[in-house]
């Protein structure tokens, strides 16, 4: 197993999860197996109770664990199916070791940070990197591992000492350290002195970077470079310059350029790993592929809008998935994607003078977008505006995309405008509602006490209902009876309310395997008006856009007709 360490230094939010993916998709251009961990040192067991307003959208997985967004980087780029395990916390570590010191396993020694705490973050990391994590079912050969915060924080010390030990656990030709660092420009000019001082800090704890990647809004000089290279004690041609292009997308073939890949490869001896002709061919066809897509975002022009109506748009990372996804539609129809952040609470009448602007702006830019998005989120915040967004959507035939929340409010909107149930609500935002107004409804099983980890999780099926033919969404699906999609809810459309519903023309083409619940609606007669329960967004992969999205996509640039005529799902698929 051959392991790349991605660490990062100045300051956080530096790009080490895009760098990770990049250098991750480039090894599999070389036709290897390779898997990723993400280490967070926060004190919380997973991401599944923190704000997205705090720490960024919340990524679940197939096995319903629920982790840090750099994880759905992963997924995407790689093409890879991750497990919780793959997310290793500071909560998660502390609760593994104190529980076996309850069971008696260190036979009475005195628990300490080092070693009990650093051998089990390695033994941890050695376990979970031999996973397989794609079709083929085989061990990886190489993992990703990205260290997340700064070095430096008191957060990170117990996961530096560990992968310090770490890198002589597993020998020097195994283990290779990649750091991200800043680059400043201030009055034009490129300042090396922050990446100097990370690096000090860096090699003081025990660690020696092999390669500096170098984040910079422009392309660095030669004589920075040389200069980096030579007060951080490292060749120029293990400084790599990460400047700013026109996409993320275009980052592997930046890092490509600058011959990231030859000198990973002779460091970590790669040559010696025995490969097919298959698996190089699968190798030689991703980088095309790559090639091709990136080729793509330079030569789209033709713009489409499309209103995000969300509850989180102060930090656009709330929503990372739902861009990305977005971004792989977009990709995918040949056009370039503009998205229109629309706060939903705006879209509600206010009094003040300050709040009807915010008001008439908010419906300035829902009315001039190509297509609506509504997404999950918890509360009432913002609710009632994401009724009104659906209701001008469906009744001005503009396509419109719920998830998870949104097909709750489409439902609601449905409910209160066409069927006259003007009270009609969801027992989220009034759980002391009457039980005929209950339009949404508290799942049975979920757990209304613990908040971590107990609301409907992970993969599970959707079946299409008979006589659904007519679905643009099962079309885009291929025709498939069943798809097996990502989830992460607590409520459901009330089973009760959807013969009404159905007799008006809005329909539940897809449900689960009991026929009950509601997974998937859609209203016929419209352009494109549909909305799951699940979310779709989970599981979009840059080459493989999810179907959903892309039928968003497809309907807002007026191809979906044609897309549907040339049957997408038999095209060529991503072959990761």
């Amino acid at each position: 197993m051959k392991y790349v360490i991605v660490s990062g230094g100045v300051i956080s939010g530096i790009g080490k999860g895009v760098l990770a993916s990049s250098t991750g998709m480039l090894l599999k251009t070389l036709g290897l197996r390779v898997t990723s961990i993400k280490i967070d040192p926060y004190m919380n067991i997973d991401a599944g109770t923190m704000s997205p307003l705090e720490h960024g959208e919340c990524f679940v997985l197939n096995d319903g664990g629920e982790t840090d967004l750099d994880l759905g980087n992963y997924e995407r780029y790689l093409g890879v199916t991750l497990t919780r395990d793959h997310n290793i916390t500071t909560g998660k570590m502390y609760s593994h070791v104190i529980s076996r010191e309850r069971r008696g396993d260190y036979l009475g020694k005195t628990v300490q940070v080092v070693p009990h705490l650093t051998d089990a973050i390695q033994d941890w990391i050695e376990r979970v990197a031999r996973i397989p994590v794609d079709d083929s079912g085989a061990e990886p050969e190489v993992c990703i591992i990205e260290l997340g915060g700064t070095v430096g924080d008191i957060e990170s010390a117990p996961f530096v000492e560990a992968l310090r030990q770490f890198q002589f656990r597993v020998g020097k030709d195994n283990f290779s350290l990649i750091h991200v660092s800043l680059v400043p420009v201030i009055h034009g000019e490129q300042k090396t002195k922050p990446t100097q001082a990370a690096i000090k800090d860096l090699r003081s704890l025990g660690l020696t970077p092999d390669m500096i990647a170098c984040r910079c809004s422009e392309k660095l000089e030669e004589h920075v470079i040389n200069k980096i290279a030579m007060f951080c004690h490292v060749g120029p041609e293990q400084v790599v310059n990460v400047h700013d292009v026109n996409s993320t997308y275009h980052v592997p073939l930046l890092l490509l350029e600058q011959k990231m890949i030859d000198y990973l490869s002779a460091r970590l001896k790669l040559s010696d790993i025995a490969l097919n002709s298959e698996d190089k061919k699968r190798g030689d066809n991703l980088l095309n592929r790559w090639r091709s897509l990136t080729t793509s975002i330079d030569e789209s022009f033709e713009c489409v809008k499309i209103a995000l109506v969300g509850k989180y748009t102060n930090l656009k990372d709330s929503y990372l998935s739902v861009i990305k996804a977005l971004e792989h539609s977009s990709m995918r129809c040949h056009r370039r994607l503009e998205i229109v952040w629309v706060e939903a609470s705006d879209l509600e009448p206010e009094t003040t003078e300050h709040e009807k602007s915010k008001f008439h702006e908010a419906w300035n830019k829902l009315s001039a977008a190509d297509g609506v998005l509504v997404p999950g989120g918890f509360g009432t915040r913002g609710t009632e505006g994401m009724v009104l967004a659906a209701k001008w959507a469906r009744e001005n035939n503009i396509p419109y995309l719920g998830v998870c929340l949104g097909l709750q409010v489409a439902t609601l909107e449905f409910a209160r405008n066409v069927l006259g149930m003007k009270n009609v609500t969801s027992a989220e935002f009034d759980p002391d509602c009457a039980e005929e107004d209950q339009g949404v409804v508290y799942m049975p099983e979920i757990d209304k006490e613990n908040m971590g980890g107990t609301m409907r999780l992970g993969l599970r099926p959707t079946i299409f209902q008979a006589e659904t033919e007519w679905s643009k969404l099962r079309k885009l699906y291929g025709g498939s009876h069943e798809v097996h999609e990502r989830h992460r809810h607590r409520y459901e459309v009330n089973p009760k309310l959807v013969p009404r519903l159905e007799e008006q023309g809005l329909m539940f083409v897809g449900r689960d395997e009991s026929g009950e619940r509601c997974e998937i609606l859609e209203l016929r007669n419209h352009p494109y008006f549909v909305a799951t329960q699940y979310h779709p967004e989970y599981m979009s992969k840059v080459l493989d856009p999810s179907q959903p999205f892309l039928g968003l996509m497809a309907a807002s640039a007026g191809i979906l007709d044609e897309m549907l005529a040339n049957d997408t799902r038999s095209n060529e698929r991503a072959e990761f």
